[in-house]
């Protein structure tokens, strides 16, 4: 039997690793993204590994048009995996003026609504058949607001809480859902970011981890050692220490 697999922003770094890690015979791609020129480039050279490709450039931030859109996507074709990718990064300026209202409210707008939207519109198809796999790109940003980027913590933060409730409300019906919490994996988006990155893994790797993890349904994919294991600490400390830890380590304001 094809296998149906829809990723979000796969015209993104990780989400067109997963697209190509993925990509194989008897494998049906639904690639969604807005930039149109990356996303034909992905879906090429998936088409070369095997699989049968469909791109769909679209605004997530219509999420009336993609309720819509993925009501008749999955009476054709409902999918067995839906990896939500797609999101964007905000920070605050380099004379720490804060974040802008507008940006503040388009990252709110793609990293949280459009995917809970996404995630809404597609359990309805994976309730009736009792399976399917949702995946749910958050962040190691979400175990803690960092300075820099309080808005994008946050977002990721909604997105993690989010995927946690459900794998729980999901579990006794065949359907599994999955947070992914990367690090910094090398994209334009990753340069952008302010303070330092270590431990920094090129798209392929995180792909092929992300991919193993999925198919052992891990409830949290979360990479890479160590940076996961100090991100989680973060949550745990007292406010105080964790404060004096990102002062440490060069993420401060």
């Amino acid at each position: 039997m094809q296998q149906h697999i829809l990723i979000t922003g796969a015209s993104g770094a990780i989400g067109g690793a997963l697209a190509e890690a993925y990509a194989a015979p008897g494998v049906s791609l639904c690639l969604l993204g807005q930039k149109i020129t990356q996303l034909e480039s992905v879906a090429r050279r998936c088409r070369a590994l095997g699989a049968s490709v469909t791109v769909k450039p679209i605004n997530l931030l219509d999420v009336d048009g993609l309720r819509l859109w993925l009501h008749d996507y999955c009476q054709t074709t409902p999918p067995d995996l839906v990896i939500a990718n797609a999101g964007m990064n905000i920070n605050v300026s380099n004379q720490l003026e804060g974040e802008l209202w507008t940006e503040m409210d388009a990252l709110l707008n793609l990293n949280v609504r459009s995917t809970f939207a996404l995630v809404n519109a597609v359990l309805p198809s994976m309730r009736q058949r009792k399976s399917g796999q949702i995946a749910l790109v958050s962040s190691l940003a979400a175990y803690y607001g960092l300075p820099m980027t309080p808005s994008y913590c946050a977002s990721k933060a909604a997105i993690k809480a989010y995927g946690e409730g459900l794998r729980a409300l999901l579990s006794g019906e065949g359907i599994r859902v999955n947070v992914i919490m990367p690090g910094y994996v090398s994209s334009p988006m990753c340069d952008a970011m302010h303070g330092p990155k270590p431990f920094v893994w090129s798209p392929q790797r995180a792909a092929k981890y992300i991919k193993r993890k999925l198919a052992r349904d891990c409830a949290r994919i979360s990479f890479p050692f160590p940076l996961n294991y100090g991100s989680w600490w973060l949550a745990v400390l007292p406010s105080a220490v964790s404060q004096w830890m990102l002062r440490l380590t060069g993420y401060r304001v």
